[in-house]
C-alpha cells in the first residue's frame, strides 16, 4: 500500500498507508490529518481540500483538469503547485508522496 507523506502547517509529517485507487483526500479523513476540510467528500465542487505538491512530485501527479482548476480558483492561498487532494488517486507510483497542507 503507497504511503502519502502529508505536511501539515506546522511542520509535522504524518504518514499514512492510503489504498491504491483511493485519493489523497480519502486518506487524510481516514487518517484523521488535520486542515483538509473536504466538506464536499471528494466530489470537486469546493476547495475544502487543497494540497500543495511536493516540486518533486509535480511531474508524475500531473496537472489538475478544468474543472478543477476552476475550482481552484477560489482558493485564497493557490499556488502553482496547489491541487485538490480529492483528485490525486493513488497509483502505485505515488508510493511516498509529499503533500503540504495549507496553514
Amino acid at each position: 500500500m503507497p504511503v502519502i507523506k502529508y505536511v501539515q502547517s506546522n511542520g509535522q509529517v504524518i504518514e499514512a498507508d492510503v489504498p491504491l485507487g483511493s485519493s489523497v483526500m480519502q486518506g487524510a479523513v481516514d487518517h484523521m490529518v488535520e486542515g483538509l476540510a473536504a466538506e464536499c467528500g471528494g466530489a470537486c465542487s469546493c476547495a475544502t481540500c487543497e494540497v500543495y505538491v511536493d516540486d518533486a512530485w509535480i511531474e508524475l501527479v500531473g496537472e489538475a483538469c478544468d474543472i478543477e482548476k476552476d475550482m481552484l480558483t477560489a482558493s485564497s492561498a493557490l499556488r502553482g503547485n496547489s491541487r485538490l487532494s480529492c483528485q490525486i488517486e493513488i497509483t502505485p507510483e505515488l508510493d511516498g508522496l509529499v503533500v503540504a497542507i495549507p496553514g
